[in-house]
């Protein structure tokens, strides 16, 4: 079953002299088994959006389909324990997730909570800690006194252990130096390629280029453009529309454009661009 967003409105504060929309008649369909980047200016609703996957938030009007699912405004939602095992929800701030005495604990609450014995629990803490590169020194410390970027591992680790069905990642990277990003974001690709959703929030566009299938633009509540990132990085126009960086191959490739070489869409990587170019440059040479 699809995830689907059908007119869905989420309004903070109704009734309030601050009520403010954060999701305005939304509709939305994402692919199953797709890595797909959600990107949007701060404040457009991306949060929001996914916080309606396992009901976290509900839609105050309009319906949110989520596998076998159907959350309905104005309905009671039923079986929200087991939707939330199987759409697992990586938070920005991974503080927000972190909570038991020691790592391991807490990489094992999620399995344990959703009805494994506690050496079952453990097990899938333990490998799930390892997908994620965690120091295995660190299982007994408090998580409350990690670094920012090993509370983030823990907190991933915490909702892999769980093996949910769609995985979504809210800025997964933040605080992570490149070499953790570049590890995580293969290790998000691998999941991806085993079968499972993804759906990723993120500001980074070198990300999306690098790893996504798809490319969704939220602005102001609404979803502004779907697209697949080869569509959406065509050129750079998409990306300076919207005020953020392209990825560094697509700049590239309008510079080159510019000055009057023969650059198509094929040529996605700095090894393949620089080869075409040399080529061309031999030719007229």
């Amino acid at each position: 079953m699809p995830i689907r967003f059908e007119h869905v409105s989420h309004i903070y504060g109704e009734g309030t002299p601050n009520e403010f929309a954060g999701l305005k008649d939304l509709n939305l369909e994402f692919a199953e088994g797709k890595m797909t980047a959600i990107i949007g200016q701060t404040g457009s609703g991306k949060s929001t959006m996914v916080q309606h996957l396992n009901a976290l938030l509900l839609p105050t009007g309009g319906t949110v389909y989520v596998l076998d699912r159907t959350i309905k405004a104005g309905d009671k939602p039923k079986g929200l324990k087991s939707l939330r095992g199987d759409v697992g929800l990586v938070f920005q701030f991974p503080e927000y997730q972190l909570f038991e005495e020691t790592v391991l604990k807490d990489a094992a609450f999620g399995p344990k909570n959703f009805g494994n014995s506690e050496e079952e629990a453990e097990k899938k803490a333990r490998e799930a800690l390892k997908l994620v590169g965690f120091d295995e020194s660190l299982y007994e410390r408090s998580p409350l006194e990690l670094s920012g970027g090993q509370k983030r591992r823990v907190a991933i680790a915490g909702i892999l252990a769980m093996e949910p069905r769609v995985l979504v990642l809210d800025e997964p990277t933040a605080g992570l130096d490149p070499l953790g990003t570049r590890d995580m974001m293969r290790l998000f690709s691998r999941i991806n390629k085993s079968g499972r959703t993804v759906l990723i929030v993120t500001h980074d566009m070198e990300q999306v280029y690098g790893y996504c299938d798809e490319v969704v633009v939220i602005a102001d509540g609404k979803c502004l453009t779907h697209q697949t990132v080869k569509e959406f990085f065509r050129d750079s126009s998409s990306c300076e529309a919207l005020g953020i960086l392209p990825p560094a191959v697509v700049k590239a490739r309008d510079e080159f454009r510019k000055a009057g070489f023969t650059v198509d869409e094929s040529m996605d990587t700095a090894e393949k661009l620089a080869d075409a170019i040399a080529k061309q440059v031999k030719h007229h040479g």
